[in-house]
């Protein structure tokens, strides 16, 4: 059997990832244009904001695999667990270095006043809240779907 890497291109699976994670991506530039009056373009290639596009991409994944393949099969079974440890991360433990983050910063910064110091701030915003997470897989379920069929 031979196979091309122009396949690629016709992976309904991949196709929906892909599509999930950009559109995900692309509200997040929205959404920030209303909320802050103000384009920003960096917001396409962030981590954390409304809606995850870790759980976005994980989701349509999953849900592509399963109206593909059935529910009941391995691939869907794999995706779904994959999306599990994804979401878990980009909830719970993301958000938990962020915290870090910003308290880190705070001691740097009390530092810098007293001391002089030179410092950089360290990212806080890494995680999500749930409210951002299930947007994400919420809207690449309907993405999953849209692709698939």
């Amino acid at each position: 059997m031979e196979y091309s890497f122009s396949e690629i291109f016709y992976n309904q699976p991949v196709i929906a990832v892909f599509i999930s994670w950009f559109l995900a991506q692309f509200l997040k530039v929205i959404i920030n244009f209303v909320k802050e009056k103000k384009l920003d373009f960096k917001w396409f290639v962030s981590i954390g904001g409304f809606p995850s596009s870790h759980s976005a991409a994980v989701s349509a994944l999953a849900t592509s695999l399963g109206l593909k393949y059935g529910f009941g099969s391995g691939f869907f079974a794999i995706a779904l667990v994959l999306a599990g440890l994804f979401i878990l991360d980009a909830r719970v433990i993301r958000k938990a270095a962020g915290k870090q983050a910003e308290i880190l910063n705070q001691i740097v910064e009390d530092l810098y006043k007293k001391r002089g110091l030179k410092f950089e701030r360290l990212r806080e915003l890494l995680g999500h809240t749930s409210l951002e997470v299930f947007a994400g897989f919420v809207l690449d379920i309907v993405i999953g779907i849209l692709v698939t069929y």
